[in-house]
């Protein structure tokens, strides 16, 4: 994977509100951000907003979103309200909403279509179907208290952000037992990190890292024995990255903010 020449195309701009959140589903990217109870949608090709999602009962801190093509819906979790949010994306654009463990953070979608909840508050994962109804719980070593983002890799593990300083980004079994973790200035030029939160995992397995409070992005081999900051161009610099979503079919990085103008940054060229 080859993400050193990432070009910068496009940039959101922010009506003054973070963002937390950015997936993609299709010809559609939809972002939340802070204190709105309705998702944005924009046009891949245009990038240009086309619609909103209402979202009821949505708390101020919609941190995690996540879209499955099978299921063709949108997930939103409810940091405040401990709660998960499902939005059909056909028919009726029907919303339902089922409880989770405490304060759930990052969402993604795993092999069998299930959603995986990072649930920051309780210090372990929760997969569900799309209905709600609970397959598995995963309660994570001592040491990684605060989950923010998880990410199943094709071998069934899953990588795990940890939202702290110095930050940890681990390499989990479904056991919840380490297999790998990244924590120190081990490897040469790239140093600890500080709250990494959002992930995005390519086909091979290879790791992408929000790396808020550093301003940067950070990419990882599975192993994460190797670790490098990616060499973005933008204006000003990344403000604390947050949210992150790969869309591989563009060959394109999303990158949303949560300092500076709030803005999402749309990078091209990402080769696989």
């Amino acid at each position: 994977m080859n993400l050193n020449a990432l070009s910068l195309k496009h940039v959101i701009p922010s009506s003054d509100a973070k963002v937390y959140a950015i997936t993609s589903l299709g010809d559609d990217v939809f972002v939340t951000r802070h204190n709105s109870q309705k998702v944005d949608v924009y046009d891949a090709g245009t990038l240009s907003l086309q619609r909103c999602i209402t979202v009821p009962g949505l708390g101020t801190q919609p941190f995690g979103l996540t879209a499955c093509i099978i299921n063709s819906c949108l997930y939103v979790s409810d940091y405040n309200n401990h709660s998960m949010h499902r939005a059909q994306l056909t028919g009726s654009n029907a919303v339902m909403k089922w409880s989770v463990a405490n304060n759930p953070t990052g969402l993604s979608v795993n092999g069998a279509h299930n959603v995986v909840v990072a649930c920051c508050g309780a210090g372990k994962l929760q997969e569900y179907t799309t209905h709600g109804s609970l397959v598995r719980e995963i309660c994570l070593q001592a040491v990684l208290t605060s989950p923010w983002h998880a990410v199943q890799l094709s071998s069934g593990d899953y990588v795990v952000s940890q939202h702290e300083s110095p930050g940890v980004v681990s390499v989990v079994g479904v056991d919840g037992q380490f297999r790998h973790s990244y924590r120190k200035s081990r490897i040469s030029g790239v140093g600890q990190m500080k709250y990494p939160l959002g992930i995005a995992v390519t086909k091979n397995d290879d790791i992408i890292v929000a790396d808020q409070y550093n301003n940067r992005i950070l990419s990882m081999n599975s192993s994460l024995s190797s670790v490098q900051e990616l060499a973005l161009s933008v204006d000003g610099g990344i403000q604390q990255p947050v949210g992150l979503c790969l869309d591989e079919s563009r060959g394109r990085l999303y990158v949303g903010e949560f300092g500076g103008k709030y803005r999402v940054l749309v990078f091209n060229d990402v080769q696989l």
